[in-house]
């Protein structure tokens, strides 16, 4: 079976403004740990405070990668490598996540919350899975790099995608929403979590809504119905149709009864006035 391309030569150029040398390539996949490339993938070599990727870009190609995307010509490397010089590589990055985006009519969900954004992100996507091809950040690749990382790995023809966003911090938020721009934003709950960045819970909730700042024209807000600051939440989604969730009575979905066993969950609830009963194939 032929693993579909992600980006070519010039498809990544053009999303990043760069500048290709050593020839011509085609991605499978995009990468920025050279201890877990895989053949086909686009190396990017991101520079941190304690690690510089340019630094293991002659390892990436030695591993398998059809090119690297760098900011400054790497050592080690021969004279025709594969390379796209770019003038920031955290910037092309999200340039490419971006691209990505905008080239995508999937259905794209994004969750954030205090608590279970990776568990709420992996039911998701394993219930969306079922009804077409799914893609959805892996772990919890949710800040300022895993968000457009997540974009950049979306096939082009995938018919839904999931994303988790993370923040502790006010403002951190927009900038990944209006990246991913999601269709429907959900967040699980609000709760006393990195107080140390926060003068209240009202403030958490307000970080938290931020993610609405993204939210597509006619997009759905899903909010925690149980939660004491779901009327701060609902207020804050403005223009969006809210769905709830909670076994409060007036929540959209009303959950009635659940069990859990170590592989899968079991749901009874209401939606609507429509009772349901089903069983999801992992715990939580």
């Amino acid at each position: 079976m032929t693993t579909p391309i992600l980006w070519t030569t010039a498809e990544a150029a053009a999303a990043t403004a760069g500048t290709p040398s050593g020839g011509m390539w085609e991605a499978s996949g995009v990468s920025i740990d050279s201890r877990t490339v895989q053949p086909g993938d686009l190396f990017i070599a991101l520079a941190g405070p304690n690690h510089d990727g340019h630094d293991h870009v002659a390892t990436a190609l030695a591993t398998g990668a059809v090119a690297a995307l760098v900011h400054r010509l790497p050592s080690g490397v021969p004279e025709d490598a594969p390379l796209l010089l770019v003038k920031d590589t955290m910037a092309a990055l999200q340039d490419l996540g971006t691209a990505a985006r905008n080239r995508s009519d999937a259905g794209i969900v994004a969750v954030t919350g205090s608590v279970g954004k990776t568990g709420t992100k992996e039911m998701l996507r394993l219930v969306l899975s079922e009804q077409g091809p799914t893609h959805a950040s892996i772990g919890s690749f949710n800040n300022h790099w895993g968000v457009p990382l997540s974009l950049a790995r979306m096939p082009r023809h995938v018919r839904f995608a999931v994303f988790e966003l993370g923040m502790n911090h006010a403002g951190e938020l927009i900038p990944l929403t209006r990246m991913v721009r999601p269709q429907v934003a959900a967040i699980t709950t609000v709760e006393a979590v990195h107080m140390e960045f926060f003068a209240s819970t009202e403030a958490i909730a307000d970080a938290k809504a931020e993610i609405f700042a993204g939210l597509e024209p006619g997009g759905v807000a899903v909010l925690p119905r149980d939660n004491r600051h779901y009327l701060r939440l609902a207020a804050a989604a403005g223009a969006a149709r809210v769905v709830s969730f909670g076994s409060h009575i007036e929540a959209t979905a009303r959950l009635l009864d659940c069990g859990v066993d170590p592989t899968s969950t079991a749901v009874f609830a209401l939606l609507g006035d429509h009772a349901l009963s089903y069983r999801i194939g992992i715990p939580g």
